[in-house]
């Protein structure tokens, strides 16, 4: 997706940290640059307006049910084995496609 214009961060960056951004998971150096592309780039703006409204559907739907255990321990133990195969915090931060703590 791009609207064709060149951009400092590419379309597929934008995307690839929608709901890191959504979530207040960037550090503000990337919260900037991810605001700066939605600012100049419609098609990137409309997909983040797409994912936003999904994210606020699914917390009103789901908001207040916490996560059953057993898909707790699931998720968890996935996160485990990517961090492992990936090497370590610094490379499954990136596999997770997350910011390092």
């Amino acid at each position: 997706m791009s609207c064709g214009k060149p951009h400092e961060t590419p379309c597929t960056e934008v995307l690839a940290r929608v709901y890191s951004y959504l979530d207040g998971e960037l550090d503000d150096s990337n919260c900037d640059k991810v605001r700066e592309h939605l600012d100049e780039c419609g098609p990137c703006l409309r997909e983040y307006g797409l994912e936003e409204a999904v994210k606020r559907l699914v917390g009103k739907s789901c908001g207040c049910e916490p996560a059953p255990e057993e898909l707790r321990s699931k998720v968890m133990g996935r996160i485990e084995r990517l961090c492992a195969e990936a090497g370590g915090p610094q490379a499954s931060a990136e596999a997770l496609d997350t910011e390092p703590a």
